[in-house]
């Protein structure tokens, strides 16, 4: 399965669902045997829940779908690479495969920061590739991030 455009696509789009919610525009999706079983953005600040980022979200989605918590087989987009809690997930769900678009130099622990996921520490290890649609994924996060920098310069007035 080399078709990473297309799924980060899927994702994109569900990052746009969550920029349109107020939410940090991350999405992710996870396809086990080249199907999508699951899609999801981040919902944290609408369910005001800590856990529910995008991958969290997917994971369990994947694994209420196909009735079983390891995720052989598996390929998780995300359009930014994962934090420390989304890493630990993944390798808790055996995800065999990582792939994000934007690097997250302050929180990613998929390579920017460390990497969680690819640690010979654990007994499972995640292929992770990056980089994929970066530029159109660091895009959304940036519009998102310059018009709540607006509203809130606005509202100071």
């Amino acid at each position: 399965m080399e078709n990473h455009e297309y799924y980060m696509n899927v994702a994109l789009e569900e990052a746009k669902k969550a920029y349109s919610k107020g939410e940090v525009p991350i999405g992710a999706v996870l396809v086990v045997n080249g199907e999508i079983v699951a899609k999801a953005h981040n919902m944290r600040e609408n369910n005001q829940q800590a856990l529910h980022h995008a991958e969290i979200i997917a994971i369990e989605e994947a694994c209420r779908k196909i009735g079983f918590w390891r995720l052989d087989n598996s390929y998780l987009y995300s359009t930014v690479e994962p934090c420390v809690m989304c890493s630990g997930a993944i390798v808790q769900a055996r995800i065999e495969n990582v792939i994000y678009g934007a690097s997250d130099p302050k929180n990613g622990c998929c390579g920017s920061k460390i990497n969680l996921v690819d640690s010979n520490m654990f007994n499972h290890r995640a292929n992770v590739i990056s980089g994929v649609l970066a530029s159109e994924c660091s895009q959304l996060m940036g519009d998102f991030f310059r018009q709540l920098r607006e509203e809130k310069g606005n509202s100071v007035k």
